[in-house]
């Protein structure tokens, strides 16, 4: 079978697949969290302000195992899920349509989002609830944000991830080849969700 491909993380070979047999069959006793942890340290795969990528490990040793070239330790819990890695509460929100010309609006206040953010649970449920793709987490580097007008009604999700590893069609328009993309691919994002909430305009 052959095993080299490329995932969001680095390009794959036969090197690290044998790797991550290896790892577990030298530490059975390892959960699948201990286990892409350690790879990330061995591997050196760090986001540039020193993050091991955690997540992306994991995501990559799913992908591995779905193809059937390792196995993985049992869950010890079924709390992770691909894409389902975070709770979704219900958030009380006002629903009334905001009808009016955007300067009635302004100004417009931007929310930075992290996990201890105030506005962390809103933001996620909206996504979850509204947007068509709806909301699981997001995997890897991201940021998060949201915009509410001059009364602190949200209008606007905005959700910007890790740029895919691969993309013919952006690479080819930037004129990249295939180590500069490896180089410089830590300075794009991928806009994984644009969405706006509720707002009706009249000319």
């Amino acid at each position: 079978m052959k095993t080299e491909a490329e995932f969001r993380v680095t390009e794959i070979n036969e090197y690290h697949v044998q790797t991550v047999r290896q790892l577990f069959c030298d530490n059975p006793s390892w959960s699948r969290s201990r286990l892409s942890r350690e790879l990330c340290q061995l591997w050196n795969w760090c986001s540039p302000l020193g993050q091991l990528k955690d997540m992306a490990c994991r995501d990559l040793l799913l992908k591995l195992e779905q193809r059937g070239q390792v196995v993985l330790p049992r869950r010890k819990s079924e709390a992770f899920v691909r894409g389902s890695n975070i709770s979704v509460i219900e958030v009380p929100h006002d629903t009334v349509v905001i009808a009016g010309k955007l300067k009635d609006l302004l100004p417009l206040k931007i929310e930075a989002i992290e996990p201890a953010h105030p506005s962390w649970r809103l933001f996620k449920y909206l996504l979850y609830r509204y947007h068509y793709l709806s909301f699981n987490g997001a995997v890897g580097e991201n940021m998060k944000y949201l915009i509410l007008d001059n009364q602190s009604r949200p209008l606007a999700c905005l959700l910007f991830g890790s740029a895919a590893w691969s993309c013919a069609a952006r690479d080819d328009f930037i004129g990249w080849d295939r180590d500069t993309r490896i180089n410089h691919l830590r300075f794009l994002t991928n806009n994984t969700r644009f969405f706006i909430i509720i707002i009706a305009g009249v000319p």
